[in-house]
Protein backbone atom coordinates (compact mmCIF):
# COMPACT_ATOMS: atom_id res chain seq x y z
CA UNK A 1 0.00 0.00 0.00
CA UNK A 2 1.51 3.72 -1.05
CA UNK A 3 -0.29 7.09 -1.33
CA UNK A 4 -2.70 8.93 -0.05
CA UNK A 5 -5.87 6.88 2.08
CA UNK A 6 -9.23 9.60 2.44
CA UNK A 7 -10.80 8.84 5.18
CA UNK A 8 -14.57 10.75 5.03
CA UNK A 9 -16.38 13.12 7.37
CA UNK A 10 -18.82 14.80 6.09
CA UNK A 11 -19.01 17.40 9.34
CA UNK A 12 -15.44 18.45 8.03
CA UNK A 13 -16.77 18.97 4.24
CA UNK A 14 -18.28 22.39 4.69
CA UNK A 15 -22.19 21.34 3.09
CA UNK A 16 -21.20 20.26 0.27
CA UNK A 17 -21.83 16.72 -1.12
CA UNK A 18 -19.22 13.95 0.10
CA UNK A 19 -19.04 11.95 -3.19
CA UNK A 20 -18.17 15.51 -4.69
CA UNK A 21 -15.35 16.11 -2.18
CA UNK A 22 -14.47 11.74 -2.82
CA UNK A 23 -14.50 12.37 -6.21
CA UNK A 24 -12.43 15.41 -6.75
CA UNK A 25 -9.63 14.14 -4.04
CA UNK A 26 -9.42 10.15 -6.03
CA UNK A 27 -9.08 12.52 -9.33
CA UNK A 28 -6.34 14.43 -7.47
CA UNK A 29 -4.89 11.40 -6.53
CA UNK A 30 -6.00 9.81 -3.52
CA UNK A 31 -5.34 5.98 -3.90
CA UNK A 32 -7.69 4.71 -1.42
CA UNK A 33 -10.85 6.11 0.39
CA UNK A 34 -12.56 4.82 3.60
CA UNK A 35 -16.24 5.90 4.47
CA UNK A 36 -16.67 6.68 8.30
CA UNK A 37 -20.47 6.80 9.17
CA UNK A 38 -20.74 7.01 13.00
CA UNK A 39 -24.37 8.92 13.03
CA UNK A 40 -25.70 7.53 9.75
CA UNK A 41 -28.16 5.02 9.65
CA UNK A 42 -27.58 1.83 8.45
CA UNK A 43 -29.76 1.80 4.81
CA UNK A 44 -28.32 5.21 4.71
CA UNK A 45 -25.11 4.19 5.00
CA UNK A 46 -25.59 1.24 2.50
CA UNK A 47 -26.89 3.32 0.01
CA UNK A 48 -24.29 5.97 0.17
CA UNK A 49 -21.51 3.00 -0.06
CA UNK A 50 -23.16 1.54 -3.21
CA UNK A 51 -23.35 4.83 -4.57
CA UNK A 52 -19.78 5.72 -4.32
CA UNK A 53 -18.47 2.49 -4.89
CA UNK A 54 -20.03 2.58 -8.45
CA UNK A 55 -18.55 6.54 -9.07
CA UNK A 56 -15.29 5.18 -7.92
CA UNK A 57 -15.64 1.89 -10.42
CA UNK A 58 -13.44 4.21 -13.14
CA UNK A 59 -10.45 4.90 -10.77
CA UNK A 60 -10.60 1.44 -9.39
CA UNK A 61 -9.67 2.91 -6.06
CA UNK A 62 -10.32 0.58 -3.13
CA UNK A 63 -14.24 1.38 -1.10
CA UNK A 64 -13.38 0.62 2.91
CA UNK A 65 -16.03 0.70 5.51
CA UNK A 66 -15.10 1.88 8.40
CA UNK A 67 -16.21 -1.08 11.59
CA UNK A 68 -19.53 -1.79 10.11
CA UNK A 69 -18.90 -5.24 7.98
CA UNK A 70 -22.44 -5.52 7.45
CA UNK A 71 -22.17 -2.29 5.41
CA UNK A 72 -19.34 -3.72 3.88
CA UNK A 73 -20.89 -7.25 2.78
CA UNK A 74 -24.45 -5.27 1.92
CA UNK A 75 -22.33 -3.10 -0.59
CA UNK A 76 -19.69 -5.37 -1.91
CA UNK A 77 -17.27 -3.10 -0.52
CA UNK A 78 -13.40 -3.49 -0.91
CA UNK A 79 -12.80 -4.02 2.18
CA UNK A 80 -12.97 -2.86 6.29
CA UNK A 81 -11.37 -1.14 8.65
CA UNK A 82 -11.57 -2.42 12.38
CA UNK A 83 -10.21 -1.01 16.02
CA UNK A 84 -10.05 -2.68 18.46
CA UNK A 85 -12.86 -2.92 20.13
CA UNK A 86 -14.71 -3.77 16.99
CA UNK A 87 -15.36 -7.56 15.74
CA UNK A 88 -12.30 -9.40 15.88
CA UNK A 89 -10.21 -10.22 13.03
CA UNK A 90 -10.65 -13.80 12.91
CA UNK A 91 -14.30 -13.40 12.48
CA UNK A 92 -14.28 -10.46 9.69
CA UNK A 93 -11.71 -12.29 7.53
CA UNK A 94 -14.22 -15.33 8.05
CA UNK A 95 -17.21 -12.88 6.68
CA UNK A 96 -15.34 -10.60 4.25
CA UNK A 97 -13.77 -13.86 2.70
CA UNK A 98 -9.76 -14.05 1.48
CA UNK A 99 -9.35 -10.96 -1.11
CA UNK A 100 -10.48 -8.66 1.08
CA UNK A 101 -8.39 -5.51 2.51
CA UNK A 102 -8.98 -5.55 6.16
CA UNK A 103 -7.10 -3.25 8.69
CA UNK A 104 -6.38 -3.08 11.89
CA UNK A 105 -6.06 -0.08 14.54
CA UNK A 106 -3.03 0.12 16.99
CA UNK A 107 -3.56 2.56 19.60
CA UNK A 108 -0.84 0.71 22.00
CA UNK A 109 2.17 -1.34 21.58
CA UNK A 110 0.37 -4.32 22.96
CA UNK A 111 -1.51 -3.84 20.06
CA UNK A 112 1.25 -3.83 17.81
CA UNK A 113 2.35 -7.26 19.06
CA UNK A 114 -0.98 -8.69 18.79
CA UNK A 115 -1.04 -7.69 14.92
CA UNK A 116 1.79 -9.12 14.48
CA UNK A 117 0.05 -12.69 14.73
CA UNK A 118 -2.65 -11.53 12.53
CA UNK A 119 -2.81 -11.31 8.32
CA UNK A 120 -4.03 -8.00 8.87
CA UNK A 121 -3.46 -5.99 4.96
CA UNK A 122 -2.11 -3.33 7.02
CA UNK A 123 -2.06 -1.82 10.44
CA UNK A 124 -3.42 1.76 11.30
CA UNK A 125 -1.22 3.49 13.71
CA UNK A 126 -3.81 5.84 15.58
CA UNK A 127 -3.38 8.91 16.20
CA UNK A 128 0.35 9.59 14.62
CA UNK A 129 -0.82 13.67 16.36
CA UNK A 130 -3.11 15.11 18.24
CA UNK A 131 -6.40 15.48 16.28
CA UNK A 132 -10.04 16.93 16.89
CA UNK A 133 -11.04 13.96 14.28
CA UNK A 134 -10.09 11.02 16.59
CA UNK A 135 -11.32 11.44 20.39
CA UNK A 136 -11.38 8.54 21.60
CA UNK A 137 -7.64 6.86 21.03
CA UNK A 138 -4.93 6.56 23.46
CA UNK A 139 -1.79 8.99 23.67
CA UNK A 140 -0.15 10.45 19.94
CA UNK A 141 2.75 8.08 18.90
CA UNK A 142 4.11 10.97 17.05
CA UNK A 143 7.30 10.22 14.62
CA UNK A 144 9.34 8.18 16.72
CA UNK A 145 6.41 6.14 17.51
CA UNK A 146 5.84 5.32 14.13
CA UNK A 147 9.54 4.66 13.70
CA UNK A 148 9.31 2.35 16.48
CA UNK A 149 6.67 0.72 14.52
CA UNK A 150 8.24 0.40 11.59
CA UNK A 151 11.55 -1.39 12.94
CA UNK A 152 9.34 -3.88 14.22
CA UNK A 153 6.13 -4.59 12.48
CA UNK A 154 5.57 -6.81 8.92
CA UNK A 155 2.51 -5.14 7.88
CA UNK A 156 2.40 -2.28 6.00
CA UNK A 157 1.25 0.96 7.56
CA UNK A 158 -1.40 3.96 7.72
CA UNK A 159 -0.58 6.77 8.87
CA UNK A 160 -3.54 8.82 11.19
CA UNK A 161 -3.83 11.09 12.50
CA UNK A 162 -3.24 15.40 12.78
CA UNK A 163 -1.60 14.73 9.22
CA UNK A 164 -0.95 17.46 6.57
CA UNK A 165 0.92 18.99 4.05
CA UNK A 166 3.46 20.71 6.35
CA UNK A 167 4.28 17.41 8.65
CA UNK A 168 3.53 14.79 5.60
CA UNK A 169 7.26 14.25 4.92
CA UNK A 170 8.46 13.78 8.23
CA UNK A 171 5.64 10.75 8.40
CA UNK A 172 6.23 8.97 5.22
CA UNK A 173 10.25 9.33 6.02
CA UNK A 174 9.46 8.19 9.80
CA UNK A 175 8.25 4.96 7.89
CA UNK A 176 4.82 5.52 6.82
CA UNK A 177 3.27 3.46 3.44
CA UNK A 178 0.02 5.48 3.50
CA UNK A 179 -0.79 8.73 4.83
CA UNK A 180 -4.73 8.54 5.82
CA UNK A 181 -5.85 12.03 6.31
CA UNK A 182 -9.37 13.60 6.81
CA UNK A 183 -9.69 16.98 7.14
CA UNK A 184 -6.26 18.01 5.34
CA UNK A 185 -9.06 16.83 1.98
CA UNK A 186 -12.41 16.84 3.25
CA UNK A 187 -12.51 20.60 4.61
CA UNK A 188 -10.00 21.84 2.03
CA UNK A 189 -10.90 24.79 -0.47
CA UNK A 190 -9.78 22.67 -3.27
CA UNK A 191 -9.92 19.03 -2.25
CA UNK A 192 -8.50 17.83 -5.54
CA UNK A 193 -5.43 20.61 -5.53
CA UNK A 194 -4.77 19.19 -1.78
CA UNK A 195 -4.89 15.83 -2.74
CA UNK A 196 -2.02 16.33 -5.63
CA UNK A 197 0.16 18.32 -3.37
CA UNK A 198 -0.07 15.72 -0.76
CA UNK A 199 0.60 13.22 -3.42
CA UNK A 200 3.62 15.20 -4.64
CA UNK A 201 4.82 15.05 -1.14
CA UNK A 202 4.44 11.28 -0.61
CA UNK A 203 6.95 10.77 -3.67
CA UNK A 204 9.31 12.92 -3.18
CA UNK A 205 9.66 11.56 0.32
CA UNK A 206 9.13 8.24 -0.84
CA UNK A 207 12.12 8.31 -3.58
CA UNK A 208 14.54 10.06 -0.85
CA UNK A 209 14.68 7.04 1.06
CA UNK A 210 14.87 5.10 -1.97
CA UNK A 211 11.44 3.16 -2.13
Amino acid sequence: MRGIYLVTDRGLCRNRPLPEIILQAVQGGAAYVQLREKDLPTRAFVEEARAIKKILEPYRVPVIINDRIDVALACGADGVHIGQEDMPYSTARKLMGKNAIIGLSVETWEDVEAAQRLDVDYIGVSPVFATPTKTDTKEPWGLEGLKKIKSFSRHPIVAIGGINEINARAVVEAGADCLAVVSAICAADNPAGAAVSLKKIIESALKKINI
